[in-house]
């Protein structure tokens, strides 16, 4: 099918309030009162951030879900997105109808909309950029830089799942146990960005930024705009059973799982005197929730050992260049 009939088939039943019902070259949005918009964009490549192999209705959650998690960091609620779209000349019809409904699936899940965009072909990788918009009440957005001395940091969920699940996608070896090894491998195929959960963070975090090139790395940049030095000890971060099950056989290294990317959880900090309302948070969402460090004077991410000794490790996190 041609551009136009591949928007109308596909993508304009996607579409919500605010898209013109895809028929022009623009939507219009008028922000909620009271209410900021929050605006970010990633985008994915095959073979950088997904294998050629991948089912595209995971594909295209995964492309929600990395931008879903970055309005998650802002604590921002969904509202629209923008989808530009680069398909090769023969992709199979039926990869593209899986690619629209797990689109459909996921618009379902968070409560969004396709607002527009565009759809050309190339010759190479496929590749997809969205951009997110969210909003959040005026004023109250989750920056980065509001880090400061004395502050705990925390982090949901678990850490290093999603890059030992695209290992385990090139040696299934490195994990016997096939329920872990499957559990691992979604985590990287289809993350769960933690949007209801940041959107409560107000009025108590400090800082926030969700993990999409590791723990480390993304804690860096979280310490470098607020101008503070994190201490992070090794023997708090959370672990999953198959992470676990992968340091017991040597297939994996504690220290590694905080350098590998895709896991999109959240870092943030807050108050010591917030801990109680970070953990009943944690209990009414459904997700873990860990204390993993301190923020003090300083600058930079340090990891610690039980004897509080700086481990050094082989790298900070994934950089695309």
């Amino acid at each position: 099918m041609d551009e136009f009939a591949l928007i109308e088939k596909l993508f304009r039943p996607l579409a919500g309030p605010g898209a013109l019902d895809l028929k022009d070259d623009a939507a219009i949005l008028t922000p909620p009162p009271g209410m900021d918009l929050v605006l970010t964009k990633d985008a994915i490549v095959e073979g950088v951030h997904f294998r050629a192999d991948d089912p595209p209705q995971r594909i295209a959650q995964k492309l929600q879900r990395v931008n879903l998690s970055d309005l998650a960091a802002k604590g921002a609620k969904p509202l629209g997105y923008l989808l530009a779209a680069a398909f090769r000349k023969d992709t199979d019809p039926d990869w593209l109808e899986g690619f629209a409904a797990g689109l459909a699936e996921d618009q379902a899940r968070f409560g969004w909309t396709l607002l527009g965009g565009d759809t050309v072909a190339t010759p190479g990788p496929l590749t997809f950029s969205l951009t997110a918009i969210g909003t959040v009440a005026s004023g109250k957005t989750i920056l980065r830089t509001g880090a400061v001395a004395g502050d705990d940091v925390f982090v949901t969920g678990t850490i290093g799942d999603a890059g030992l699940g695209l290992a385990l996608l090139a040696d299934p070896a490195r994990l016997p146990d096939a329920a872990l090894r499957q559990t691992l491998i979604e985590r990287y195929q289809v993350p769960q960005p933690r949007v209801s959960f940041g959107a409560r963070l107000h009025g108590f975090a400090h800082a926030a930024v969700d993990v999409s090139d590791g723990l480390l790395a993304d804690a860096g940049h979280l310490a470098k705009a607020s101008g503070v030095a994190l201490d992070l000890e090794l023997a708090a971060m959370p672990v999953s059973d198959g992470a676990r099950a992968m340091i017991g056989a040597g297939s994996a290294q504690p220290a590694q799982l905080l350098w590998l990317g895709d896991d999109y959880e959240l870092v943030f900090t807050c108050a010591p005197s917030s801990r109680a309302k970070v953990e009943r948070l944690g209990a009414e969402e459904g997700v873990p929730v860990s204390r993993i460090g301190t923020v003090r004077a300083g600058g930079g991410v340090h990891l610690l050992s039980d004897d509080r000794s700086e481990i050094d490790v082989e790298s900070i996190g994934y950089t695309h260049f």
